[in-house]
């Protein structure tokens, strides 16, 4: 298996671009600059994980050439057939690594790294789409919890047997929109609910909506666009009266 130059040059290149990066990040003028600075961190942070795979493949595409190399030069059957299988291992490593960074590779959505709103409503199915609801947040809170994201409530409308008419939950972390966002969409349930008597078999549902974490935006008035206007009393008061600036706007 021979390594693709086309992508060993773009790589190469990324890898280039990571490490410019990092020297101006290491500018004391850049990281003075708070914004500067914060862009730099960011796309610095979107190519690590690329730059870090891209350099554990070009090892492996080493230790591969040099198997292969003592697989050649080797004249004990035994010791052939170890380099052999070592050459079957690590063809088989590069391979999937490669896979990995071409996966990398593919158009990021500018949104995956924000955290997510998410917003769970009972659909078709009565009381027991609302129990369905109920059980889609539990799993949810449990999937955050077991990755350290921040899961806080921020709408709740309950049913009267406890169950979930409709919720919106921030879910707060690094990663979290591309991570959830596939889960948009109706989900389905078909079980015999507890509040069946008969035993019968239900289909009930609820849809989920996963929307991406509005950006914190910075807004800046130069004062030069402010108008300030001032007051002062009028009549009879004393001496301060139509000195004193009593009101602003």
């Amino acid at each position: 298996m021979a390594a693709d130059p086309s992508l060993l040059s773009r790589l190469e290149k990324i890898e280039s671009d990571f490490s410019g990066l990092a020297a101006r990040m290491a500018d004391p003028e850049v990281a003075g600059d708070v914004e500067a600075y914060r862009q730099l961190a960011t796309r610095y942070s979107e190519l690590e994980p690329l730059v870090l795979a891209f350099r554990e493949y070009r090892g492996c595409r080493v230790e591969l050439e040099q198997a292969r190399e003592m697989l050649s030069a080797e004249a004990d059957a035994e010791m052939r057939e170890l380099a052999r299988e070592e050459v079957a291992t690590l063809e088989s490593r590069c391979e999937q690594l490669e896979a990995r960074l071409r996966r990398l590779l593919l158009p990021r959505n500018p949104d995956d790294d924000r955290g997510a709103v998410l917003e769970v409503r009972a659909g078709t199915g009565g009381d027991e789409a609302t129990l369905f609801a109920a059980e889609l947040i539990r799993m949810y809170q449990r999937y955050a919890e077991s990755r350290k994201w921040g899961f806080d409530l921020v709408e709740l409308s309950e049913s009267e047997i406890g169950g979930i008419k409709e919720a919106v939950v921030n879910v707060s972390g690094k990663g979290v929109y591309s991570r959830l966002k596939f889960e948009s969409g109706v989900h389905r349930v078909q079980r015999v609910p507890a509040t069946e008597t008969q035993g019968r078999v239900h289909t009930s549902a609820a849809t989920v909506a996963i929307l991406p974490e509005a950006e914190d935006v910075d807004v800046e008035i130069e004062e030069k666009d402010l108008r300030i206007d001032s007051f002062r009393s009028s009549g009879p008061g004393g001496q301060s009266v139509n000195k004193t600036t009593s009101a602003v706007r």
